[in-house]
Formats: structure tokens, sequence, C-alpha cells
């Protein structure tokens, strides 16, 4: 497939990661050096140019693109890449990323040519609203219409022990009382990855990738962070367009919000758009003002400042009041790890959110959600499996060890988690997990 990414900053540069082995691709930016970074790299074309120019998307061959990908940090230059791109190439798909909402909504509204639109402020409100559902999640995803979910746990031993954590953590899995409804997709220990299988164990230390049903992800969070209690409140510190989103979609959960925000304009414009939320002026590393509001005493906190450092400062001296959880928005792929390193609980990178979301656009047509883990090291489909599939027909004991695994599947629109004894289908959505290495050989396979 001949695609054309227009934007080669940090949403265009994971896509191109993802894609470069399986399809043509042209990278289309004003910066130099970002596309000899990528060019050196990856054996993808570049052109030097305003990706909003309909001369230089002419120049650079876009009427064969099969798929065009707008991803630059401007939304008003993706639309009208948008534009050019179904007078050039009419039957090409188009994508646009967006940071703003209300793109969403008019595309919605059936008023903006596009074939999808993607929201970087939705994404990241899901993102985290899915991660307060598990508060021990490091992070999550939900599939099939929220009914199978994909987390990733730091396993840690508590302060007391108990009886479920040792059946769990430490028995070889074939005896381990696992949550029903789930299995354990991976093992990552350092930077090793450990398989599954029955004779393998979960240890302190370790991290697990987990696919199961809503319920067994948090049973699951219960047993690994057993103090750890229901959040019903959250403050959310800085109130711009995803702070904003952030908290509409927390309010819509029942979940009480307090927003921080500095600029006393933005502060006043926010409380008119969420009256149902708190929102202070204030700024949010004033440790007078965290005493006196017991922002100490809530469930969670979420940094969506627009500054990393400013995030990590906020969500340190949150911690040091007592909040309990952290969730950081991060701006810089470099600072994701810093983060996670520091103690920040859970670090979210909306440029990475959107870039997912993305890809599964360019991969084989029966993929209907991607997610990625460990930066891309490893991917969660949703796949639909081919009548000619060698697999099909099989009891799922006797599917071949190859470091994928299939955590659950959907059938008739109810999704299943399976045993041994059961028979994947033809037509059933596979939801697996696979080095993202193996993307391509598991496509052919199903």
């Amino acid at each position: 497939m001949r695609i054309f990414i227009i934007g080669a900053g940090q949403v265009g540069s994971t896509i191109v990661e993802a894609l470069h082995n399986e399809h043509e691709l042209t990278v289309i930016d004003t910066d130099a050096a970002r596309l000899e970074a990528l060019g050196s790299r990856y054996d993808v074309g570049t052109v030097e140019g305003d990706g909003a120019s309909r001369r230089v998307l002419e120049q650079a061959g876009l009427k064969d693109a099969v798929l065009v990908i707008a991803c630059t940090s401007r939304d008003e230059v993706n639309v009208i890449v948008s534009m050019f791109a179904r007078r050039l190439s009419p039957d090409a798909r188009t994508i646009v990323r967006t940071g703003n909402e209300e793109y969403l909504d008019v595309w919605r509204e059936r008023q903006l040519d596009v074939d999808w639109v993607v929201s970087s402020e939705r994404e990241t409100a899901l993102a985290v609203s899915q991660t307060i559902g598990v508060p021990a999640a490091r992070q999550t995803d939900v599939f099939a219409d929220g009914q199978v979910q994909i987390v990733e746990f730091d396993v840690e031993k508590p302060d007391a022990v108990s009886e479920r954590f040792e059946s769990v953590v430490g028995p070889a899995l074939r005896d381990a009382v696992l949550p029903a409804d789930s299995k354990v997709a991976s093992i990552i220990r350092g930077e090793e990855i450990a398989m599954p299988r029955g004779e393998e164990t979960i240890r302190p230390g370790d991290r697990i990738v987990v696919i199961g049903s809503p319920e067994a992800a948090k049973e699951w969070s219960r047993l690994l962070t057993p103090a750890r209690r229901t959040i019903d409140d959250i403050v959310i510190f800085g109130s711009g367009r995803i702070g904003t989103a952030t908290a509409r979609a927390l309010l819509q959960q029942g979940i009480r919000v307090r927003l921080i925000e500095s600029d006393l304009r933005r502060a006043q414009v926010v409380s008119e758009l969420l009256p149902q939320a708190r929102v202070f002026h204030a700024a949010g590393s004033d440790p007078e003002f965290l005493e006196r509001e017991h922002i100490g005493r809530s469930g969670a906190a979420v940094f969506a400042m627009r500054d990393d450092a400013k995030n990590y400062y906020a969500a340190t001296l949150a911690k040091l009041h007592g909040v309990g959880l952290t969730i950081a928005v991060v701006h810089d792929n470099v600072s994701m790890e810093v983060f996670e390193r520091a103690g920040v609980d859970v670090a979210i990178n909306p440029r990475l959110l959107t870039a997912e979301e993305i890809v599964r656009f360019a991969r084989d047509p029966r993929t209907m959600q991607v997610a990625m883990l460990e930066q891309d090291r490893f991917e969660v489909l949703d796949i639909t499996v081919r009548s000619e599939s060698k697999l099909a027909g099989k009891r799922f004991r006797d599917l071949p060890m190859t470091g994928s695994l299939i955590g659950a599947v959907v059938r008739d629109g109810q999704a299943l988690f399976p045993h041994g004894d059961d028979v994947l289908e033809a037509g059933d959505r596979a939801i697996l997990f696979t080095p993202s290495s193996r993307v391509q050989e598991v496509e052919r396979t199903l």
C-alpha cells in the first residue's frame, strides 16, 4: 500500500516505525533534520516541503496514494491536506489528527469530508478514565466495545502479603489461582521476555500483560495492590484542552472533579464550561494551597499542564501531600521513562495514543483495533480469523507456541475467554498479544 504521511514529528515517526516494513511510505515535512533522521533509519521516501501546499503534494506523487495521514501538530494544516488529497487522489482514504475535539464533532456531523478524525484530547481522556477504573495499572486499553481489557501491571510485594497474592505470585502458572476470564499474555523481566508457559512463574519485580474481562482486570488490580481504594474524586492540574476533555470524561463516570488552573481567564472559562466541577485559580506547585484544599486526600491526581517539568514537579509535590495515584500527561517521549522511574504511577503520551489509533487503518482490513505496548515492542490486535486460516477449527491447546497469544475472541458480538478445549472458529475476532516484529506473520496466519 502506498501511504503518504504529512508530519514527521512524534506521531508521524511512530507511524513510520510501525508501518515501514509493510508499506511504501512517503513522509512530507518542512523540517529537514527530522526527515533525514527518518530516511537514514527506515527505507522511506522523504519530501521537504509544506504539506498544506497543493504543489508540494502534487510533486510528491500524492495522486498515487492509497492512504493519506495528516498528522502534523497544526489542526488547520491537517484539514487542508485532507481537502487537497480528496481532489488529487479521490479514491484514497484520508485520516486527520486533531488536538481539538470540535473538529471531531464537526466530522461526526458529516461536515468534514475525511474518512476518519483522531482526537488526541479524546484518546488521552479515555486512557485516563480507563486507568482510573484499574488503579494498579501501568497502562490499559479496552477492546470489543469495552468487553475485553488489556492491562499492564508492575508486580510489587505488598507490605502485608495476603493468601490471595501468594496464590498468584510465586506458584507455577499451571498451579496459580488466576482471576477468572483472564490470561497472562507476557511476563517482562527487565530486558527479558518470559513466555507464559505452565512452568513459568510471576515474581515480584516483574511487569505483566493481562488480557481479560473488565471484572478480571479489577480483580488483578485488587490482588496486586489491595491497599488502594476505589477512586471517586480526582484533581486535575491544568485546564487546557486535554485537562478539560479529561474532566468531562470523568464527570460522565460520576467522579467528582477539581481543576487547578494558574491562568485566571482560563479558569473562568472552564468553570462556565464545566459547572459540575470545582475550578480553582491557583498554582499547582503552591504547597499552602495543596494543604489548605486537602489535595492529598484525593483518590488520584492528573497532571495535564503543557510543560513536562511542571507536571513532574507537581506530581512529586502531590505525592508528598498524600495523593495515592499520580497520572502525568507527557509531551516528550523521552520523559516517559524518566517519569516512571521517578515514581509517577502512570505516564500517558497523547501523541503515542494518537499514532496507535491511526496505525490500524494501514493494517490488514480485518484488523479492528491496535494497541502498542512497551514503546511499540509489542502490539495487541483485534483481527478476524479467515475461513482459510490453518488455525481455524483447532483447539486452543493445539495452537502452536510462537510468542503470540490469543487472550479472547469475540463471537456473535460477545467476548469469550477461551480454555484449552475450546475451538478457534473462522469469523472469530481474535484479540491477541504479539511482538511487533511478528505482526505481519500473525496477519498472514490468521
